[in-house]
Parts: C-alpha cells; sequence; structure tokens
C-alpha cells in the first residue's frame, strides 16, 4: 500500500483535568514520539504551576510595610529602636523602618509634612502640641533622664563656666532645658554663658571631645567616653526637672490613617525593651560595637538604660503635669490644659 493511502494518525490530543489546576491536555501516542510527548507534559505542568506560584509570590514581597522615623543622631536611649530592626522584631510585625537622621527642631514638621511617620523626642513632641501643632504621644519608654553635664576638667565650680561655651543638641530639648534648670540653681543668668546648638548628643561629644566647648551635656555612653579622655562628670542633671526623655511621638493624620501599623510598631518596640531586659550581655556588646566604647563603658551604659526603662509604655503623669509647668515659664498655656490632648496609649500592647 503506498504511503497516500495510510490513514494513522500523527497523534491526537485529548483534554484531561488535572487534579489540582482544572483542564490540561494530555498528549495521546505511541511509539518513538511517546517520550518527547510525556516531557512536554511534564513542562507544561511546571509551567502552570509556575503561574500559580507568581501571586503569592508577589504577596509575600508586599507583607512588610515602610516606616519612616527620624533621629538627630547615635545614642543610648534608642536602643529599642536599634534592637527592633536589628533583631527583626520590626520585621515579625510586617514592618521595615527606615532611619533618617535629622536635626530634632525640624522632626515635628516632618512629621506632619509626611515626611517621616514618627520621632522620639517626647518633650519635643509635647512642647509642637502644646503650641498647636496636631502630634500625638503613643508611646514613653523612660521613668527619668540620664542627662550629665560634662566639663574639662578647669571647671571646678559653677561660675567658672561665664564666660564659656556649652553645648546642648538643640533648642527647646531635654538638654537645653535641664541646663536651664541648673543656671537657675546656680544663679547665673542664661546669657552669660554661650549656649551652642550642635543637632545631636553625639555631635555634643565631638564639640566636646576637640576642646571647641568647656562642657555639653551628655547622655551614656558619651558621659564615660568623655570621662576615659580627660573630661569630668561634673553634675548630674536628670533629677532637676520634670522633662519627658524618649518614646513615640506622631501625627493625629497618621493615627486617623494608619493605625494599626502604629500598633504594630509600638508591639514590636515593647517587645525590643523585653528583649532588652532578658539579654544583658548582647546587649552591652551591642552597645559597645555601636558606640566603640570599652567594655566596662558599655556596661555601666546597660545599667543605665535599664533603670530608667519603664515596663508599660506610658508617660508618668506627674512628669507631663511638671513639663507644662516648666513650658509655661516662656509661654502662656492655661492651668487647665489637659495632658490628655496629646497623650493616647491606647495602641499599646494589650496587658501593658
Amino acid at each position: 500500500m503506498g504511503s497516500t493511502g495510510m490513514k494513522q494518525r500523527a497523534f491526537e490530543i485529548e483534554p484531561s483535568e488535572h487534579p489540582a489546576h482544572g483542564p490540561l491536555f494530555s498528549w495521546v501516542r505511541t511509539g518513538k514520539q511517546e517520550t518527547t510527548i510525556l516531557k512536554a507534559t511534564l513542562l507544561v505542568n511546571i509551567l502552570v504551576g509556575l503561574i500559580l506560584l507568581v501571586p503569592e509570590i508577589a504577596r509575600g514581597a508586599e507583607t512588610l510595610q515602610k516606616i519612616r522615623i527620624g533621629f538627630p543622631s547615635l545614642a543610648f536611649s534608642y536602643m529599642p529602636f536599634y534592637v527592633a530592626k536589628e533583631k527583626g522584631l520590626l520585621k515579625k510585625y510586617g514592618l521595615e523602618a527606615e532611619y533618617i537622621q535629622m536635626r530634632t527642631t525640624i522632626q515635628p514638621q516632618a512629621v506632619i509634612n509626611g515626611n517621616i511617620n514618627f520621632f522620639p523626642s517626647v518633650s519635643t513632641g509635647i512642647s509642637a502640641a502644646v503650641s498647636g501643632l496636631p502630634l500625638v504621644v503613643v508611646l514613653s519608654f523612660c521613668d527619668g533622664s540620664p542627662w550629665v553635664l560634662v566639663t574639662g576638667k578647669e571647671i571646678n565650680k559653677p561660675q567658672d563656666l561665664i564666660g564659656k561655651k556649652v553645648a546642648i543638641s538643640g533648642i527647646r530639648t531635654s538638654p537645653h532645658y535641664f541646663l536651664l534648670a541648673a543656671l537657675k540653681k546656680w544663679e547665673i543668668s542664661e546669657k552669660d554663658v554661650g549656649i551652642i546648638t550642635t543637632g545631636g548628643t553625639a555631635d555634643s561629644f565631638t564639640a566636646l571631645a576637640s576642646n571647641q566647648v568647656a562642657g555639653t551635656v551628655l547622655t551614656p555612653p558619651f558621659d564615660d567616653k568623655a570621662v576615659s579622655l580627660g573630661f569630668k562628670k561634673f553634675m548630674f542633671l536628670g533629677d532637676l526637672a520634670d522633662i519627658p526623655y524618649v518614646g513615640v511621638v506622631t501625627s493625629q493624620a497618621e493615627i486617623k490613617n494608619n493605625r494599626e501599623i502604629i500598633r504594630r510598631t509600638l508591639a514590636a518596640l515593647m517587645e525590643s525593651v523585653a528583649w532588652l531586659r532578658a539579654n544583658r550581655a548582647e546587649s552591652a556588646k551591642m552597645i559597645a560595637d555601636k558606640f566603640k566604647v570599652s567594655q566596662v563603658e558599655a556596661e555601666q551604659t546597660y545599667t543605665t538604660l535599664i533603670k530608667i526603662l519603664n515596663k508599660d509604655g506610658r508617660l508618668n503623669p506627674k512628669i507631663a503635669r511638671g513639663y507644662l509647668d516648666l513650658l509655661r515659664q516662656e509661654r502662656p498655656i492655661p492651668a487647665d490644659f489637659d495632658p490628655q490632648k496629646f497623650l493616647d496609649f491606647s495602641m499599646l500592647p494589650a496587658g501593658r
């Protein structure tokens, strides 16, 4: 029989049901082409599987939501933030943080403008809120402030500071208010001391270490680091005034529009505080590595930090009222002004 009379079909294509993904195609053929057909079937199944996985991969990549936090400089009081990022606690709550360096004085407006979501200076937040900016304190880490006036060894009494320069991180910041409280205690006029601003605690330390100033207001570990360079702790300032320290400040708009993100941010940070309490050795090592200080200095800094960290994330009402009294010395604030107008701790983790 000639080839033209052959009725044999090369192959047939028949629909079949894939157990997981519905209709596919089954290649029906006998002979040498069977192996090739099976390979084609396998390839089709693989391609379909990959197509089905693409949305899952995309969804996984979208789970981390970015938050932006402004910091003036490196400081030990921000350890809960550093731990939350470096130990994966923010990621655990579906967040990715970008830490942005900016002066404390511009942070309130940066939050309101939407350039950042949060900043850490509770005192700055309250001061700006009292002035009318729509800011809210949603977490306060500390029940105390560890600020210390550190000077050169030639400063032996308060009056030795007259005519000298003293560095602070910024006007209307905690170091500024504590320095003013000290000058008032010593009956020295603010005008008799040259107060210069540096932008942050680390920069204030640099100004002192390079002998640009006679003294500065520092926190650990910079105070101990300065002592190792030949300077001295002239006076502890933290008990001279009721001034809030470090926490989380955001805008009313953020609370209205991104409440769930704030809740997760606070949960990660409070878990970070718990981690610091439970991991002394590793925490001290982090401090030593991050601030380039000795292990002894790092241990001292850790001890100071744990002493001032609170357990519930709320601002002590006494400190809030005392700070308002301090602000009244420079601006009119009604006597019945309610601190609850700029405090909202309802998003903190339950049970704290």
